[in-house]
């Protein structure tokens, strides 16, 4: 019996390159937005983190808006909005209006994680107390009640009359799977972060889910790293600026810098310790040709329980990122999936 195809969309999180600049960043997401439309890819998601010299995005609804403005046809949405770090009604307003000026064509992930250091969250919530809070469902339910037109203390979202854009509940724990599944949404689970309780944190969200009017049935999708070449082995060659990325970003708690360059990956002298970092952070990659990829995922999707996967794409050339989006589109017949 043949494993079916998955869905795959595009998760970016803005990465700056060694010798670019943010502004090259952005633009790169433009290009690689367009691209992904015109290659059959279902959603392009934006991230959202703060006080970093590797990311360029702070704002992802606005990248949202540019995105979308640009192309014709795919879903564009946050991977996520960090809660936490907005007041509900702010958010509401900011997705009912891309919601009224693209129908349809809007996704509203949600996460409770900061995106950032302590240090910068504080900054972004502006009290002690609102770190400390734990009232990410709450804060969720007010969201919901103004996306939904509903009047909280006499106060609405605007704009009125603009039906509610799809809302996602991201996560990369057991604690979000289960309060989508109560909230009846969709779950991404974030297995590029942490893919170990991805099994069991789907398998829950299955059994709990809660249908509701807008979702009667459970819709899961798995984001993932992938690196895509003409070969396994060429494959190999970008991927080692990932290595050398992820390995820093434990290193240096979260402050990576830039992503390097191949040739600078390859001069890095590697002890023990660095090495067995580098293979452990490799058990969350996907490497290799399309055809090893295309078994790989579709084998990856159908043990999980999920018809989409987003696939984020780690390098430091812009190039090496466009080929293996398109090597992939190609593996998986987005373009002709499509049209069926």
């Amino acid at each position: 019996m043949t494993t079916p195809l998955p869905t795959l969309s595009i998760l970016d999180l803005t990465p700056i390159s060694e010798g670019s600049t943010a502004t090259q960043t952005l633009h790169n997401s433009l290009d690689l937005a367009q691209q992904g439309d015109a290659l059959g890819y279902h959603r392009y998601w934006l991230s959202e983190h703060h006080n970093t010299s590797m990311l360029a995005s702070g704002a992802p609804e606005l990248m949202v808006g540019q995105i979308a403005a640009r192309t014709p046809r795919i879903k564009v949405g946050t991977g996520g909005i960090m809660l936490p770090n907005h007041a509900p009604l702010k958010v509401a307003e900011n997705f009912r209006l891309l919601e009224a000026l693209y129908p349809g064509r809007i996704d509203l992930g949600l996460g409770r994680a900061p995106g950032t250091d302590m240090r910068t969250a504080l900054a972004l919530r502006r009290s002690r107390e609102a770190l400390q809070a734990e009232d990410f469902p709450e804060q969720l339910t007010e969201l919901q009640a103004y996306l939904d037109n509903q009047a909280i203390a006499g106060i609405q979202a605007i704009p009125l009359g603009v039906p509610a854009p799809a809302v996602w509940m991201l996560g990369s724990s057991t604690f979000g799977a289960q309060l989508a599944a109560a909230r009846g949404l969709p779950f991404a689970f974030a297995h590029h972060i942490q893919p170990e309780p991805a099994l069991l944190a789907l398998q829950l969200y299955h059994q709990l889910f809660q249908p509701n009017r807008r979702n009667e049935s459970p819709q899961a999708m798995l984001a993932i790293s992938v690196i895509c070449a003409e070969t396994d082995q060429a494959a190999n060659e970008p991927a080692m600026s990932a290595d050398l990325t992820l390995l820093r970003f434990h290193q240096f708690r979260g402050q990576p810098g830039p992503i390097p360059s191949v040739a600078e990956a390859k001069m890095q002298l590697y002890n023990p310790a660095e090495q067995d970092l580098i293979k452990s952070n490799r058990q969350r990659m996907f490497v290799g040709s399309p055809s090893t990829l295309k078994h790989q995922l579709s084998a990856l999707a159908h043990s999980m329980g999920v018809k989409e996967l987003m696939i984020n794409t780690l390098t430091h050339a812009h190039s090496d990122r466009l080929n293996s989006y398109r090597l992939l589109a190609e593996a998986f017949a987005l373009n002709d999936r499509m049209k069926t």
